[in-house]
């Protein structure tokens, strides 16, 4: 479902819109303009995914994977409240 997801995206989000704006003559214009969506669709757009929270891909790489929380600190919390 991810996989379809990012190939819906792709087609609603940069081959509809690039290809009413540009004639491409060659696979490798096709490329340039590809390549150069994925530079904002990594580093500028946000996510709503699962987890992204409207973080951009990079930075939620750049966060890292969150940690898990130990099980004393869910029993520290519990009595806590």
């Amino acid at each position: 479902g991810i996989v379809e997801r990012l190939h819906r995206t792709l087609l609603d989000e940069h081959f509809r819109v690039e290809g009413r704006k540009t004639w491409f003559e060659t696979i490798e214009e096709m490329q340039v303009a590809l390549d150069a969506y994925w530079v904002v669709y990594n580093t500028k757009r946000p996510h709503q995914g699962r987890g992204m929270n409207g973080r951009t891909p990079l930075k939620a790489f750049m966060d890292g994977i969150p940690k898990p929380v130990k099980k004393e600190v869910i029993t520290e919390l519990k009595t806590a409240a």
